[in-house]
């Protein structure tokens, strides 16, 4: 299928935004449509013509009925069957739909297939997100560097309507989930050729979002700070009691501090970042591909390349279920094909590619982001030939505590050395604390270097 396109009257006025022309009526125009024929973060309300995306009425915000915090989370689509079964054999019926990355995926991994369900539009959030998006509209601002993000409204999506690449990945950057988080997730990381999945990686993360929260109103009000990071291994004995702090800014570079628990050392970390390989995680996955994209925008020229309909990892509530055990979700060679679900939705697609003058290990990827939440659902990355190396695939999930639709599991297949990484996969762990910001379980106190070997030593 080819990406939809806008009409031109859209094409003139993103060609307005950009040059900053609008004035204010227009502006008011704009922001009026939204929460009409478009939902209230810039979606396409509508269903599509042949019925297999519905119409958005809301999200699902009491899908998982009287869902208390801190339980296990229930699938609320659990009776639901799959409508299709994407294979080998039947791939090339489906490619218009999927990403190339994706087409390799099954084509080169035996056994590997997508299971497609019925699509639900699960995604809703709070009316102060509605509300403070609506205000972006003609307030929000990318700087003249061309990347960064200089005036936005907290709590709220900055470009719900963009008119480049860039703004459409700082709605991914800004996305909505809660103030503040705790979660405790397994890394599995299967070894080649093997029939087991090795001994995977224990983590429980920190996590504050300065600029989801309605109280700080702007990016001065949020200090320039998007996130504070801190994540302290539990497992294996090897790593337990090592530890990532991070500060990541808007308008300067991320600050990073490693604790190394054996050396009982705090050290600063400047060059963690973009394409530097994670710690521990065999070379499967850099700093700027976690949470499927992280850090700055400046080494890429973003390019929007339009919205398409594609089947899409979404509503992941089997593989993100804590009562799970860590085989039932991770194989050898891939996520369990039984427990991953793929619905029919529309996403942006974003074209990154290396800035002349810049380096990385990819020097393209491609992104796909759900037009719902703004998460991005799949990543193609190319190597400097040209070809897919690795791709990756993330499900939200409907967390109705917020609300808001929020990633957790991932996974990461490096097709070229024939192996993949299955990233914050909560299975045996305690359910993910989204409400610990807004209700103070997660304070900024907690994020200071000087902190981190009391906190490794808990």
């Amino acid at each position: 299928m080819h990406p939809i396109k806008p009409r031109a009257s859209v094409v003139m006025l993103s060609a307005a935004w950009a040059c900053c022309l609008l004035t204010a009526p227009l502006w008011a125009q704009q922001a009026a449509r939204l929460g009409a024929e478009l939902t209230p973060v810039g979606a396409e309300k509508a269903g599509n013509k042949d019925g297999t995306i519905p119409a958005w009425s809301g999200g699902d915000l009491a899908a998982a009925g009287g869902y208390k915090a801190g339980q296990p989370r229930p699938n609320p689509y659990a009776a639901d069957k799959a409508v299709s079964s994407i294979t080998a054999a039947n791939v090339d019926k489906y490619a218009a739909k999927l990403s190339p990355g994706q087409v390799q995926l099954i084509k080169s991994i035996k056994g590997y297939r997508m299971d497609v369900y019925p699509t639900h539009r699960s995604c809703g959030y709070p009316d102060v997100v509605y509300q403070r998006s609506k205000e972006n509209v003609g307030f929000a601002k990318i700087g003249q560097n061309g990347y960064e993000l200089v005036e936005a409204k907290t709590a709220g999506y900055p470009f719900p309507m963009p008119a480049n690449g860039v703004e459409a990945m700082w709605n991914f950057k800004m996305r909505y989930q809660g103030e503040g988080l705790t979660w405790a997730y397994a890394t599995a990381i299967p070894p080649k050729g093997g029939s087991g999945i090795g001994e995977p990686l224990i983590q429980e993360d920190y996590i504050m979002f300065p600029l989801s929260n309605p109280k700080n109103n702007t990016i001065a009000g949020a200090k320039g700070i998007e996130s504070l990071y801190l994540s302290p291994y539990i497992a294996p004995a090897q790593f337990a009691g090592d530890v990532t702090l991070s500060h990541a800014y808007i308008g300067k570079t991320n600050d990073i501090w490693l604790y190394f628990a054996s050396q009982r050392r705090v050290r600063r970390a400047p060059t963690y970042s973009y394409d530097a390989p994670i710690l521990n995680d065999e070379n499967l996955e850099t700093i700027d591909q976690y949470t499927m994209y992280n850090g700055p925008l400046d080494r890429y020229d973003f390019k929007l390349v339009g919205k398409k309909e594609m089947i899409v990892p979404y509503n992941w509530n089997k593989v993100n279920a804590v009562e799970n055990k860590i085989g039932d979700v991770v194989q050898p060679t891939f996520l369990n094909r039984d427990m991953t679900r793929y619905e029919t939705h529309r996403v942006w697609e974003v074209e990154a590619i290396v800035k002349q003058g810049a380096r990385h290990t990819f020097p393209k990827r491609t992104f796909y982001l759900d037009e719902d939440s703004w998460q991005i659902l799949v990543q193609d990355l190319y190597d400097g030939q040209g070809k897919v190396q690795r791709v990756m695939e993330s499900g939200v999930v409907m967390a109705t505590e917020l609300p808001a639709c929020v990633q957790e599991g991932y996974a990461s297949y490096d097709l070229s050395m024939g192996r993949y990484i299955a990233e914050r996969i909560p299975a045996g762990q305690k359910q993910s604390d989204w409400l610990a910001g807004r209700e103070g379980r997660v304070k900024e106190s907690m994020f200071e270097p000087d902190g981190l070997r009391r906190f490794a030593s808990r």
